[in-house]
């Protein structure tokens, strides 16, 4: 599906309490849409359990950590930043650059929740904007990946899952997995 290199999405800006369910969506987001693992800035463990528990039902592979130093993973990625702002760019205008790129190495994809500091804008090779409007990280992501990976994410192979969903027209349908096929 990738070019081989890693994507890693780091959210910034876990409020406890009130970020929970955002948090846990950005994870799983970045997980079903091609990215190897989510980096959660803050006190976010109940987030990454969550995330965890879906990558091990419904197969990976996919990374969660945690980390207080945001910054700290900022300067030593190695690799291009993304920071996905309604400030930026239009996703449209960067999006052959930023896949160029990504042929060269890994991608840090960097969403907030709050407020995002200067210092983030300013360590980014790129800020951009899935529309310059006001919507969810959730929906920016989404769409940021999709666009990356050209709809090739939607034919991703999982592996290790206990489960699987059973694609239907009406209904739904969890199934376990039968280990001998």
């Amino acid at each position: 599906m990738q070019q081989g290199n890693e994507v890693c999405v780091l959210r910034l800006g876990h409020r406890p309490g009130r970020d929970n369910r955002m948090t846990t969506h950005v994870g799983l987001t970045a997980r079903a849409l091609g990215a190897d693992r989510v980096v959660i800035s803050g006190d976010a463990s109940q987030s990454a359990e969550t995330i965890a528990d879906i990558t091990d039902r419904f197969g990976g592979p996919f990374e969660v950590e945690l980390t207080d130093s945001h910054r700290k993973l900022l300067r030593e990625f190695d690799g291009i930043v993304v920071h996905l702002t309604m400030y930026g760019l239009p996703v449209q205008d960067v999006e052959a650059d930023v896949r160029a790129d990504f042929e060269e190495g890994p991608v840090l994809v960097v969403v907030g929740a709050e407020k995002v500091s200067f210092d983030v804008y300013e360590a980014a090779d790129y800020n951009v904007g899935v529309t310059n409007q006001p919507h969810s990280e959730v929906a920016g992501l989404a769409v940021f990946l999709d666009r990356l990976f050209e709809g090739r994410e939607l034919d991703r192979e999982w592996v290790g899952a206990s489960h699987e969903v059973v694609p239907k027209a009406t209904g739904k349908q969890v199934e376990p997995v039968d280990e001998e096929e």
